[in-house]
């Protein structure tokens, strides 16, 4: 680990010109410097100026200079306690404001913009050093809020007045800063919107949100400073920035102030390096479990693609496996009181323990714990090990035969696991009510055929209510048609089925190549998102099939277990390419043993020009061995249907709307102390390939 340098400004005595003056920043920054010295013992060289001293061409030069001096491995930090202020934005700022606004930071003399701010950093970054910003101030958004202030908090907030200039005006007097800057020979750049981001930001509050501070043990503290000390201290070594924020998000909750954190950029990477720098942690998990206002809750919800509403129980998470303390990836805490360990395992992981999903919200999911007792003190990564999927929805247009859809809606009914309700459908008044996947059922001559959104037919019609004309036709009972779309809903909920953000994604590759061609390119999508592959030249009678050859890379430094799952248009889903095997650390895994995959039609479709099947390739990558029952589905066959004593959902495993993304069940599905006994929960990430094989046409065909 490299050497740490730390700049740590605080503002409370603001002239009257400037803002009104707090009473918590210069608290801030000695508590903070104080953490510093603690964790480093004493070993990191920081410059702190308060007050006064805190001027924007002071903040500047101590970035540039100071902050500057760092080299490859080592770590800057930079902390503001102050006020925070934004100005209305114009001109080329727009297109990179969506808010509109232009933020800041308000020094003792007036504000520094985010972007110079950012610039100053990123040039830091450049040197190859670690780069944190941890800002304690309304960053932005206040000025257009009428929140009401908690009892005893203070809004770290300056309204801007008409000197500090807007928009085209501010960016003016920046450019008069850069050409008295080239007259002393220094070179910078105001406006560096298109640098990526290189350094990470810890941010007090959202974008449209104030930042407070108030008393906390008789002294005065910006509430998010106060409960990122807090954690940290609590914290283990080698805590990451993601769980290190995690537990201060939970106190900040608890404290009232109505404020959201921010980490930036949240995706896996920079986040899940130690506090401070130093080598990469292991990663920890893809959600974090805390307890913060309203009681349990991880860190993902309807904005990382969980169903909401009636149904959203089905969602469960479970607690990693990852040590305890001194464990790089063991649970942190996120409170400085001694509680006792209450957690399932002896060591206070409980790892497997279950939390099952309660509310559902955009940004995180209220949980409940599912016979164990996690730690409140505690923060615990857990995966998602139970995926709930929305039902599909199906409307009916039967003309001419009244309460087709109520018989279709008795049906579906018992149509689920058991001959109770099915999960996975709900019959809607009209295509205008649907969710998605959404199924039409045209009932017409005792034939009922099923749609798509589109109009396109999934499946041959199968018999459904009475033929008028008296041909023999039809069904008076609808149990067939409900098990097709039961079936259907299913399969789209399979193959649809998505990660959400991994540590794992993008670890293993997928390659096609022809078979003829094995040290060839890989093949690439058309425009169409699709890889095509057309049968040749073979016999008058027989074209000749494409064969492929497809192969698993694992790029990561670590043994992953990979399936690879084949979801034909036929709606079956088998694994039979690739089953279930680990890949180990830059090693590759071949499909069929490195046999050739054999891309054809099936038997049921004669080979004319024009036609065509479709596949999905699935890949599921998973840190440990997966049960692969859940993804497994036989093709659709109206023949043989499930018998009414069997109920429709008998069939096919995973039926009851839920997905689960854990080991294989050695013990016969017990559940002991909330999971499942011989199940261990792991992280895993989804990736998926669409192929058409298709008969072309001769050169006096279509296209030609």
């Amino acid at each position: 680990m490299g050497s740490i340098h730390a700049f740590m400004t605080g503002v409370n005595a603001y002239p009257a010109h400037i803002a009104k003056p707090l009473t918590g920043c210069v608290n801030d920054i000695t508590e903070a410097r104080r953490l510093l010295t603690d964790r480093t013992g004493g070993a990191a060289r920081v410059r702190v100026l308060l007050d006064g001293a805190v001027t924007v061409a002071a903040v500047e030069d101590g970035i540039r200079t100071f902050l500057g001096a760092v080299g490859p491995g080592d770590t800057a930090l930079f902390w503001f306690s102050g006020h925070g202020t934004e100005t209305v934005a114009s001109g080329a700022d727009l297109l990179i404001e969506a808010t509109g606004r232009n933020q800041a930071l308000v020094c003792a003399d007036g504000p520094l913009l985010d972007k110079r701010l950012g610039a100053l950093l990123g040039e830091v970054a450049g040197r190859g050093a670690h780069v944190v910003a941890v800002l304690d101030c309304c960053y932005s958004g206040g000025a257009t809020r009428d929140d009401a202030e908690a009892a005893g908090m203070t809004a770290r907030f300056a309204p801007p007045p008409p000197r500090w200039g807007e928009g085209e005006a501010a960016r003016s007097v920046a450019r008069e800063d850069m050409a008295g800057d080239a007259a002393q020979g220094v070179t910078r750049d105001v406006e560096l919107p298109q640098v990526p981001l290189r350094h990470l930001l810890l941010a007090a509050s959202r974008l449209d949100q104030l930042s407070y501070e108030g008393e906390f043990d008789g002294r005065r503290h910006g509430v998010f400073t106060h409960a990122l000390l807090g954690a940290a201290r609590a914290a283990g070594p080698d805590t990451t920035y993601r769980k290190l924020l995690a537990a201060a998000d939970a106190r900040v909750q608890r404290a009232g102030g109505g404020q959201r954190p921010v980490l930036y950029p949240e995706a896996p990477g920079v986040a899940d390096l130690p506090f401070l720098g130093g080598a990469v942690a292991g990663a920890t998990g893809d959600h974090l479990l805390r307890f913060g206002a309203h009681g349990w809750e991880v860190d993902c919800g309807t904005g990382h693609g969980l169903r909401d509403g009636a149904g959203a129980e089905g969602t469960e998470f479970s607690v990693v496996d990852t040590g305890w303390a001194g464990e790089p990836n063991g649970p942190i805490s996120s409170d400085s009181s001694d509680s006792p360990n209450r957690a399932g395992g002896e060591d206070g992981t409980a790892p497997g323990g279950v939390l099952r999903a309660r509310v559902v919200r955009a940004d995180r999911t209220l949980v409940d714990p599912v016979d164990w007792l996690p730690d409140t003190a505690r923060v615990y990564p857990v995966v998602l090990s139970a995926l709930a999927s929305a039902p599909a929805t199906v409307s009916v247009a039967a003309d001419g035969l009244p309460g087709a859809a109520e018989r279709l809606a008795a049906a579906v009914a018992s149509a689920g696991p058991g001959g109770g309700p099915s999960p996975l459908l709900q019959v809607v008044d009209a295509p205008g009510d649907s969710g998605d996947p959404h199924f039409r059922v045209v009932a017409r001559d005792g034939f009922a055929s099923v749609l798509d959104r589109d109009g396109t037919a999934l499946v041959d019609p199968l018999p459904f209510g009475e033929d008028p004309a008296g041909n023999g036709a039809g069904d008076p009972d609808p149990r067939r048609l409900a098990a097709c779309l039961t079936h259907l809903a299913g399969w789209r909920r399979l193959r649809d089925f998505t990660s959400r953000p991994s540590v794992l994604d993008n670890q293993v590759r997928v390659e096609i190549v022809p078979w003829d061609a094995p040290d060839g390119p890989a093949l690439v999508p058309d425009g169409r998102g699709e890889i095509v592959r057309a049968y040749g030249a073979g016999s008058a009678e027989r074209p000749r099939e494409p064969w492929v050859s497809i192969r698993l890379h694992n790029r990561s430094q670590r043994a992953l277990w990979c399936v690879l799952l084949d979801l034909t248009d036929s709606y079956a889903a088998d694994s039979a390419l690739f089953p279930g095997h680990f890949i180990g650390p830059g090693r590759t895994g071949h499909a069929l043993d490195g046999d050739p995959v054999q891309l054809s039609l099936p038997p049921t479709r004669p080979l004319v020009p024009g036609a065509e099947v479709r596949d999905w390739l699935k890949l599921i990558v998973a840190e440990g061995e997966l049960n692969t029952v859940p993804f497994r589905m036989r093709a659709w066959d109206p023949a043989r249907a499930v018998s009414r004593a069997d109920g429709a959902g008998a069939e096919d495993p995973g039926t009851a709307g839920v997905l689960r993304f854990e080991g294989p069940d050695r013990s016969g599905g017990r559940r002991e102390a909330g999971r499942v006994t011989g199940a261990v929960p792991v992280r895993w990430a989804t990736r998926t390939i669409a192929l058409r094989t298709v008969v072309p046409w001769g050169p006096t065909g279509p296209g030609a």
